[in-house]
């Protein structure tokens, strides 16, 4: 199994202007190269604890973290189908995965709307195979990052 502190490293080593930091008491990478944002725009972030909007990831149970990335709205619907609706309040998307499941590609519960995906305790196998879609996600956080800095 991967540690989010071996996938933050490689992260803020692979990909330049990154920085790590929290967000709603996540840590996550950032794309923030001249630190002109209070965070920067989210590229990947580790959710290590449950939180009482999002318990479908069992995060309860001992060991067990949920890494969460973004990817572009083609690449989700190449991987998994038409983005889900917004889920209400406290809700996750309607998308048919147990949320749960150890080292599994799948929608982000919550923000599967936004193009989110995550898997739970990646394996190094996973990891390796997870690189192109970190990539992309980078882009995309430098896209964003540019279009706040009207670049």
């Amino acid at each position: 199994m991967m540690t989010a502190e071996a996938i933050f490293q490689y992260m803020l080593e692979t990909y330049s202007g990154t920085i790590q930091n929290t967000n709603w008491g996540e840590r996550g990478i950032f794309y923030n190269p001249e630190l002109l944002l209070k965070k920067g725009t989210y590229l990947l972030s580790a959710k290590e604890k449950q939180g009482k909007s999002d318990s479908s990831s069992k995060l309860d149970r001992e060991g067990v973290w949920r890494l969460n990335f973004g990817v572009s709205k083609p690449t989700y619907q190449q991987m998994f189908g038409e983005l889900p609706a917004k889920p209400g309040a406290g809700g996750v998307v309607d998308t048919g995965h147990d949320f749960s499941r150890l080292d599994v590609v799948m929608p982000h519960p919550v923000y599967a709307w936004g193009a989110w995906l995550c898997i739970l305790n990646p394996s190094e196998d996973s990891f390796d195979k997870l690189k192109p879609l970190f990539k992309e996600s980078y882009e995309l956080a430098v896209e964003r990052y540019n279009k706040r800095m009207k670049k």
